[in-house]
């Protein structure tokens, strides 16, 4: 199928994109043909995000959005921030002691699966089509090198590579520009970003993982519009950065979850775990209790920011959004920056395509325009995020952000760099901390196997394994003697497990468990596992995260 514009991921990036295109190709009365692909059962259903929405983008995408129903409903009204200092101790911080950015006002407190539902619907309304359920297996390049497109993968393979009745071939998309929205880690975007060598000179992307449930809790504690975040206890006990939110969504419902940076050196760490211990923290069951988990669900974080950006233009593509790593790391939000780098690919693209023949294969228009714009200013602002709290600590590094961004404004007269991968930083399991977590009370922490059936996850079972070992060796000849094989740990769907068999102990992949966070991928230390995209409509159904 052709198509002057192929889209990978309906997500906020990927489906701003598609609808800024076809905004400014009506202007101009270009005809003008795109195309959205989506690994998801439906639009939304792999989308997962806190989510405070900061509003910037959406009103210069759709200026009357609310007119038009997005579900953008739920204003902050109240902005809190603790330093958590055991199980039952927290210190709520003024808000002076508050970076400016992570402030609040004007913000929503949203389901980014249902404004992608949304914004999907008005992307359709203007002729995009979109394709959910289809995953975008393979980049199709010309003999030139330059990108051609997209094939979707085969569906109905067995395990053992044979045909089943069900078979289908895959599609190949081609289009004149293809976009690559797959979010944090994308599959196809780190084929690109190696064979390109797009982050030559860049600091490594870091990350961390999002783990994140909606409770419905009694009325009476409820207070729609308010944000709490909040850094220490449980993650400092084992020197991991990161930090937890709980939101006051409408219909007494609150978003809570818990993002540990994936820089974290104890390989006995767990960030599943760790979660289950915060939601014990006072501040936080007193809010619970009495309430019910309504789903759960994970996703890695990109939050290297601007020093790890990469070049986001290739011969015949871009990357956009959180697969390039646009995320605001002080202001712990992503949304709004890679809307915004969808819609100023949307340019791009579409002075582009009115050049017809004499177009560029290289889109190096987009470079210039986020130079240019509030995208470049804000991320290069907080440029020194990673490196402050990677090298300093919670406390100290804390500290450093407020000075940077309070006294400063983010125009340090130097940049501080950190070149150190997420994955190199883990210790052996010998000179490590021992950390023994609590069995789940069943009432406010849980189990996996119970959390991932709240994720509506499935996997057709007999189909090739998509977590693929460079050397099926390593998680029990390696990783295991040294390092007590952390997969077990911080994978947050219990997809790989150290089982005993007949001929003794033995690597299991669980991958119909798999929610797509991607983890495994990025925190590896042996870097063995690799993730790649299994059939269309696996994964989880996310109804509304």
């Amino acid at each position: 199928m052709e198509f002057d514009v192929v889209i990978v991921g309906a997500g906020p990036a990927g489906l701003s994109a598609a609808c800024r295109i076809m905004q400014l190709a009506q202007e101009k009365e270009q005809e003008t043909t795109v195309c959205v692909v989506e690994k998801g059962s439906e639009v939304g259903a792999h989308t997962l995000s806190g989510a405070v929405l900061e509003p910037r983008a959406l009103n210069e995408l759709f200026p009357d959005w609310k007119e038009m129903g997005a579900p953008v409903e739920t204003a902050v009204k109240g902005d809190r921030f603790f330093f958590y200092l055991s199980d039952k101790r927290a210190i709520k911080l003024p808000n002076f002691f508050i970076p400016k950015p992570t402030h609040n006002e004007g913000n929503y407190i949203v389901s980014m699966g249902n404004v992608c539902r949304w914004l999907a619907e008005q992307a359709e309304g203007m002729g995009v089509e979109v394709y959910p359920g289809f995953a975008a297996a393979e980049v199709l390049y010309h003999d030139d090198g330059r990108v051609k497109g997209i094939a979707t993968g085969d569906m109905g393979i067995s395990a053992s590579g044979e045909h089943k009745d069900s078979y289908m071939p895959g599609m190949e998309l081609h289009a004149k520009y293809t976009l690559f929205a797959e979010g944090c880690r994308g599959h196809l975007g780190k084929q690109l970003i190696d064979k390109f060598s797009l982050d030559a000179g860049k600091d490594p992307q870091h990350y961390g993982i999002g783990i994140k449930e909606i409770w419905e809790i009694p009325p009476q504690k409820h207070e729609e519009g308010l944000v709490t975040h909040g850094l220490g206890w449980p993650l400092y006990e084992s020197g991991t950065g990161g930090g937890a939110f709980m939101y006051h969504a409408e219909n007494n419902q609150v978003y809570i979850g818990l993002i540990a940076d994936l820089n974290y050196s104890n390989p006995h760490m767990s960030p599943y775990e760790e979660f289950q211990r915060w939601k014990h923290h006072s501040e936080t069951k007193k809010y619970l209790e009495g309430g019910t988990r309504l789903t759960y669900g994970a996703r890695a974080i990109s939050k290297g920011g601007y020093n790890s950006l990469p070049r986001m233009y290739f011969p015949g593509g871009l990357l956009i959004g959180c697969d390039a790593g646009t995320l605001n790391s002080v202001k712990i939000k992503g949304n709004h920056t890679a809307m915004k780098s969808g819609m100023l690919a949307a340019e791009a693209v579409v002075e582009a395509l009115a050049l017809g023949d004499t177009a560029p294969a290289d889109l190096v228009s987009f470079a210039d325009k986020i130079d240019a714009s509030w995208l470049h200013e804000e991320l290069y602002s907080t440029r020194n995020f990673s490196g402050f709290m990677h090298k300093f600590g919670i406390l100290l590094g804390s500290a450093m952000v407020w000075m940077d961004q309070n006294i400063f404004g983010g125009k340090l007269p130097f940049t501080l760099n950190d070149d150190k991968h997420d994955y190199a930083a883990m210790k052996s399991a010998a000179e490590s901390k021992k950390i023994d977590y609590p069995k789940p009370d069943n009432i406010i922490s849980f189990d996996r196997t119970s959390s991932v059936f709240l994720s509506n996850t499935n996997h057709e079972e007999d189909q090739p394994c998509h977590l693929t070992l460079e050397d099926a060796a390593i998680p029990l000849a390696k990783n295991l003697p040294l390092y007590d094989e952390p997969a077990q740990r911080y994978c947050p769907a219990g997809v790989y497990e150290i089982v005993e068999g007949e001929d003794g102990k033995q690597f299991q992949i669980n991958a119909q468990n798999c929610v797509h966070c991607k983890t495994c991928d990025i925190k590896d230390p042996s870097q063995n596992i690799t993730w790649v995209t299994p059939e269309g409509f696996g994964g989880p159904n996310y109804p509304n995260m």
